[in-house]
């Protein structure tokens, strides 16, 4: 198989994370296909089996990008931490473990935009398949599959509260928010298996690693595709100094994600001419769109104090509380370490008129005051975020020098469209609507941030531009449909080029309604069904 500085397979992937391991496993359940899977992160990191790793791992270079967005007018021209997974798993593997597939509504609105077999009658037996949902089979969930995804099993009179204080403000509960019925508020869902992280890595590649046909290179940085006209067969990746051949003689799949799949075309001479020739590289195929229709979600929280702090985590999260919380996970896979970024979520819509929620909030029983470094205030809280599902403003990310260690230029443009400006505001008024209902009177302290001061729309909004961070959920970036302002058709095939596909979040049309991470595998599961001739 390897023979030089060349290999030879019939599948490449390139990118370890959400979907590509979902891809590079499923394809080698077929012994006669050779698949290489290359991953620029390395094997492993010794804190992502713990759920609490999401945080410890936030802005950690041993397994985070840290990419950083430009400094922007609309969000007070900070600079916003965009972390990406950089190990075996990728994002998956120091994500906040939270399982959203999304409303029904986006993937009809998807068939609806010209890709044919992105529908949600389309896409929800992938997900039964991928599933083994800890909660039974029933209302269209699935069972037997790999990726574990159960409901979180922290109690807390505070979470009792919060549920009678939506009750009382209007809102729903929702037994299960992965049905066609999104809304509600409800308990968090999440790739967690009896305490621990369930990534890629241990629900796909672990099972597929002893197969022969699957070759695993980490530290493996791909350069560029590999084009001889308009076919691609292979890449050429760096490991360790050397400069290494690979070639595929079926096809390649770019899986590194919506970050760094534009960067490595546009490296690769696939892109805008004007962008690819103001930095040097040589243009090989004219395709505008890579890079375009950046989306994701901007999130915003508020903190309230606790007048209970034994229904909170921040006392137990510092100092000598950590050691008896470290002590806790390690008997009773319980406590601190064993939650997700939110054990309580709630998908609502700020206008009575809309047919599906618009706004997703998440509640953590502890107040942050450092969101980068996820730091936790010195007294007992919690706090709530809120952001909009459905985000209408546009980005782009395009490489800022021929480099290919320069990190690209990423460019949210958050809060540009005035409809995203109307969700966010009324959806961060919602909140307080629930915190301040009855059932939280014998817990709820002051809130703490922004405070009661900042209180008429403008000033909501000027606080959201002043604090806000991404959700860590960027899409879009190599979209899927037809014509000029897509960059794959609806099988994943790069527009205008043999032998090169995507597979990853970057060929999403749309957001979808919440956290990424479930359809990303989702959309592993769908190319390999593409390649191996299943659909």
């Amino acid at each position: 198989m390897m023979s030089g500085n060349e290999a030879q397979f019939d599948y490449i992937v390139v990118g370890a994370g959400s979907a590509g391991a979902a891809l590079a496993a499923r394809l080698t359940e077929d012994a006669n296909t050779r698949v290489l899977l290359l991953e620029a992160g390395k094997a492993s990191h010794p804190y992502t089996r713990f759920p609490i790793s999401f945080g410890l791992l936030i802005d950690n270079p041993a397994a985070n990008w840290r990419y950083a967005s430009e400094p922007e007018p609309g969000t007070k021209n900070r600079e916003i931490p965009v972390p990406r997974g950089k190990v075996l798993g990728g994002s998956s593997a120091i994500n906040g473990l939270v399982y959203v597939r999304g409303q029904p509504l986006d993937f009809n609105t998807w068939a609806q935009m010209g890709n044919r077999g992105w529908s949600w009658d389309d896409v929800q037996p992938t997900f039964q398949r991928m599933e083994n949902y800890q909660g039974g089979p029933a209302g269209g969930r699935g069972v037997g599959g790999p990726l574990t995804v159960s409901e979180v099993p922290d109690q807390n009179p505070l979470y009792d509260a919060w549920f009678a204080a939506a009750k009382a403000a209007g809102f729903k509960h929702n037994p299960d928010y992965n049905t066609e019925d999104q809304e509600g508020v409800v308990k968090t869902q999440t790739t967690i298996r009896n305490g621990v992280r369930q990534s890629t890595v241990v629900a796909y590649l672990k099972p597929a690693m002893g197969r022969p046909n699957l070759h695993i290179v980490t530290e493996a940085a791909t350069r560029k595709v590999l084009l001889e006209g308009k076919r691609c067969v292979g890449v050429v990746y760096e490991r360790g100094g050397q400069s290494i051949t690979a070639r595929a003689g079926k096809e390649v799949i770019l899986s590194a994600g919506a970050v760094a799949t534009p960067q490595l075309l546009e490296l690769s001479g696939v892109g805008n001419p004007e962008i690819l020739q103001r930095h040097g590289i040589e243009v090989l195929h004219d395709l505008p769109a890579v890079g375009e229709n950046f989306r994701d979600h901007i999130n915003a929280a508020a903190n309230w104090k606790l007048t209970d702090p034994s229904m909170s985590y921040n006392p137990r999260g510092r100092g000598l509380g950590l050691i008896g919380e470290a002590f806790r996970y390690a008997f009773a896979r319980g406590g601190f370490f064993s939650l997700p970024s939110a054990p309580l979520l709630a998908f609502l819509r700020t206008r009575p008129e809309l047919e599906t929620p618009d706004v997703q909030m998440h509640l953590v029983p502890y107040a942050i005051k450092n969101r980068k470094k996820r730091l936790l205030h010195d007294f007992a809280g919690f706090a709530i975020s809120v952001y909009q599902l459905r985000p209408e403003s546009l980005g782009s990310i395009h490489i800022r020098s021929a480099d290919p260690n320069a990190q690209p230029a990423i460019r949210f443009n958050f809060l540009h469209d005035p409809i995203d400006q109307a969700a966010m505001v009324e959806g961060f008024k919602m909140i307080r609507r629930i915190v301040n209902a009855a059932p939280m009177d014998h817990i709820r302290g002051e809130e703490y941030a922004p405070g009661p001061a900042v209180a008429t729309d403008a000033q909501i909004l000027d606080y959201i531009r002043g604090v806000a961070e991404t959700a860590y959920h960027p899409i879009g970036t190599c979209r899927m449909g037809p014509g000029p302002n897509a960059v794959v058709d609806d099988r994943l095939r790069v527009h205008g080029i043999t032998g090169l596909r995507i597979a990853d979040a970057s060929i999403f049309p749309t957001m979808p309604s919440g956290n990424t991470n479930a359809p990303s595998i989702m959309v592993g599961e769908k190319a390999s069904d593409f390649l191996r001739g299943r659909l």
